[in-house]
């Protein structure tokens, strides 16, 4: 006789379980996303200098991102000056 499967089983608790997971994952970064958008400028700028850091792999790369950071932060403070 051949044996009736019930229900989802490992394999398809396993493939629900990476589902919610990264709904999880996608709703936290949505979540976090929206805050960082309303950093005041001097967060703003940390945070670009912080992923200059994370990026660039040479010293003139990460310079020039430095610089792309003031100028974004100085347009950000006169924006809002």
């Amino acid at each position: 006789m051949h044996k009736l499967q019930v229900g989802l089983g490992w394999f398809g608790f396993l493939i629900v379980l990476a589902i919610a997971v990264a709904v999880g994952y996608y709703a936290y970064k949505g979540i976090w996303q929206a805050d960082e958008q309303q950093l005041s400028c001097p967060a703003a700028q940390n945070a670009c200098i912080r992923n200059c850091r994370r990026t660039a792999t040479e010293a003139a790369d990460e310079h020039r991102c430095q610089e792309a950071c003031q100028r974004e932060a100085d347009a950000c403070a006169a924006s809002r000056g």
